[in-house]
């Protein structure tokens, strides 16, 4: 199993909220959101959560001990909540939180597990390109904005009906029919979206988190094979160098899209 990965801040002077690591034959994927006002919450911060608990995961993944990913994401989440407990208001809806993605090489076997939308591509032997993402947090969403349907953004009735959107979006964090991220309560983990596939049907492997994936889409620079064959040529920094590239071109544009952290990995199975 061999890994690349690159990860990039989305801008300058803000700390990188992603976070990606691997221990032989696992490998971790974290995208913190970062909620404006959550300084008020916790005095840590979005990026040291995605760490701690990143750092947390990958210490379960290394010990073996024969634990399902959603047992090993529960008790990290659970150690780093107690971590910040004491001194940060960890069940506030703004408090620190963040997307996982694990995959794991178990029993000729790769085992992957998902909270919210970061992208895992799975570079099949028979030429196939296939992508497993968890899409709760996106209907979510879609369905929550649906009334800023036709209204002008940067008006008053656009923002208020904007901050009625966030507070039905953030209603429904972590509660049956909505979506789930880690965040304070470690049962989340145990309604990630699971999977597995046998190791003698994959070349390899990618993550990508939610900045990165913005290549696919909402950029259209490339799509999913496209992906694929961009990191056999120059890697996961040639990924987010080309969208890096594509932000600069359009910066000028109002209705660019803000960039953001982007993270990727590359894992050979054979």
């Amino acid at each position: 199993m061999h890994v690349s990965l690159a990860t990039s801040a989305g801008r300058a002077g803000r700390p990188n909220e992603d976070f990606v690591g691997a221990v032989p034959g696992a490998l971790v994927l974290l995208d913190g959101a970062g909620i404006p006002g959550a300084e008020a919450f916790c005095a840590h911060g979005v990026a040291w959560y995605t760490h701690r608990l990143g750092g947390t995961l990958l210490g379960g993944l290394s010990r073996a001990d024969g634990r399902g990913l959603a047992a090993i994401l529960a008790d990290a989440i659970a150690e780093t909540a107690a971590a910040h407990r004491a001194t940060c208001d960890i069940t506030d809806p703004s408090s620190p939180q963040a997307t996982v993605l694990m995959a794991r090489v178990h029993r000729g076997r790769l085992e992957h597990l998902l909270l919210a939308d970061s992208y895992l591509v799975l570079d099949e032997v028979g030429g196939g390109v296939r992508v497993v993402t968890d899409e709760r947090e996106v209907a979510a969403r879609r369905e929550c904005s649906a009334p800023l349907a036709g209204i002008t953004p940067g008006t008053p009735e656009y923002d208020h009906i904007r901050a009625s959107c966030a507070l039905a979006l953030r209603a429904r964090r972590n509660r049956p029919g909505g979506y789930w991220i880690a965040k304070d309560d470690p049962r989340a983990a145990w309604e990630a979206a699971t999977g597995s596939v046998a190791l003698d049907e994959l070349h390899g492997i990618a993550v990508l988190s939610n900045g990165a994936s913005r290549i696919v889409t909402p950029y259209g620079l490339t799509d999913w094979p496209g992906v694929r064959e961009l990191l056999a040529a120059d890697g996961p920094s040639g990924v987010i160098r080309r969208i890096r590239a594509f932000e600069a071109r359009v910066s000028g544009d109002p209705d660019a899209v803000v960039p953001d952290d982007a993270t990727v990995a590359s894992c050979g199975l054979r």
